[in-house]
């Protein structure tokens, strides 16, 4: 089984939140597939940058060890992802989460996060 992670769930896995649900730790510590849109790690950079997150060293070294610790893989933005993104309704504003919503659909797997307004597309979140 293959699960896309939304950038919380992947911050809270890797920092051992108690935040993360029992059902999300249970699959990512399981045989699960886990994937990581490049856009989270965008989003990621970002908040880096604008000092509303920090990381216990450098993303350029944190980032690539979590991810290799994890056994987590990168899910690069395709073309099929982003055809996609103008026919998704408008739920939602956040262009990270409207791509996200994207590939989980074009890749036919879940989406792994807390954020219900995810249900109001046709993605399977779990949680």
């Amino acid at each position: 089984m293959k699960v896309l992670l939304d950038t919380h769930t992947f911050l809270w896995f890797i920092n051992d939140s108690p935040q993360l649900s029992d059902t999300v730790r249970g699959l990512l510590t399981s045989d699960v597939d886990a994937l990581l849109s490049i856009a989270s790690l965008w989003e990621i950079a970002i908040k880096v940058g604008l000092n509303k997150l920090t990381l216990p060293t450098s993303f350029d070294t944190f980032i690539p060890e979590q991810l290799s610790l994890n056994d987590i893989e990168i899910l690069p933005i395709r073309i099929e992802h982003l055809a996609i993104v103008p026919q998704l309704p408008l739920h939602h504003r956040d262009p990270f989460d409207r791509l996200l919503a994207a590939q989980a659909l074009v890749e036919t797997i879940s989406l792994l996060s807390v954020d219900a307004i995810f249900d109001r597309y046709t993605v399977n979140r779990i949680w």
